[in-house]
């Protein structure tokens, strides 16, 4: 698949140093992988493993998971990190939300993380869609475990929220113990949003993540990529701002440069160090907590 090169250029500095033993992707099963791949092209669907190039989707595909991209493949901002293409997107598509719980079906999935690409193009920034495909994925199973990973939906924040949770309120009184889990990623410290997330904005972020952590049987949830340049110190503020915004669920993963046109990775991070990580912020009162190279933000969401 052809992907479009990043509006930065980062092509003339290199990553530190060559990528660590530590760091050791697993091999597919070539039966349960194909089967996930069936599922999601069937239903002619994006995914971010593959948009993104996570390093994880042989080991996810091969359990039968996959975290599913609603909105179309095309981006409206240009993050240094991000292998997702840039442009103006053309996406429209009614009939997603159903083609997502049908591909869900076909899996067999109990929980299901939905993510998207920025949408600054549309005026709700896309949360009807996020919306529509939480009851469509309900309607399908009532009790399925849902996990998003949305956008900072920019200037429409109170209206995401409200749009969203009606429509997990009007699913869940089928089946009251049902629980959302509502992922939105600050990436990394405040000092590097410049280069790392070009169009965002640190504070808009928390402040989205406090809405969602407000909202009732919704638990809120981010992640940090490390390697990019951050100090220690810098991390430790942004866990402590995390907790201040109700966020209960985190991931820490290692930065992995996706091409050369993007961001280099500027330290990798030790094993020990992700470690050390995890106890401070359950130390904090993180109440889920995965640190490692290889964590990503819905990787192994569905542990309890």
């Amino acid at each position: 698949m052809q992907r479009a090169i990043p509006v930065f250029d980062f092509s003339q500095q290199a990553n530190v140093s060559r990528m660590p033993a530590w760091i050791r992707q697993k091999l597919a099963n070539p039966v349960h992988y194909a089967q996930t791949a069936h599922a999601v092209h069937d239903n002619t669907l994006h995914t971010v493993c593959e948009e993104a190039a996570c390093p994880n989707m042989a080991e996810c595909w091969s359990h039968g998971t996959a975290t599913l991209m609603l909105l179309g493949d095309t981006c409206t901002r240009a993050c240094g990190f991000c292998a997702v293409k840039t442009g103006k997107p053309t996406w429209h598509d009614s009939e997603e939300a159903q083609r997502v719980a049908d591909a869900v079906k076909a899996m067999g999935l109990d929980y299901v993380v939905l993510t998207s690409v920025n949408r600054d193009d549309l005026t709700d920034g896309g949360a009807g869609v996020f919306a529509d495909t939480v009851k469509a994925l309900r309607h399908h199973k009532a009790n399925i475990g849902v996990e998003l990973l949305t956008p900072d939906f920019y200037r429409q924040q109170q209206q995401a929220i409200d749009t969203i949770c009606s429509a997990v309120a009007e699913v869940r009184s089928e089946q009251r113990d049902t629980q959302l889990v509502w992922g939105h990623n600050v990436e990394t410290v405040p000092g590097l949003y410049k280069q790392v997330r070009k169009g965002s904005d640190y504070s808009r972020s928390l402040k989205l993540l406090e809405l969602a952590a407000q909202q009732k049987d919704i638990e809120a949830k981010s992640a940090l990529m490390l390697g990019l340049g951050e100090t220690r110190e810098e991390v430790l503020n942004v866990l402590k701002d995390l907790r201040d915004s109700g966020v209960e669920r985190l991931s820490l993963g290692q930065y992995l440069r996706p091409t050369k046109f993007h961001l280099p990775v500027k330290e990798y991070i030790l094993p020990e160090v992700f470690d050390v990580y995890a106890d401070d912020a359950r130390a904090m009162g993180f109440s889920w907590v995965k640190a490692g190279p290889l964590v990503r933000s819905s990787y192994h969401a569905h542990d309890k």
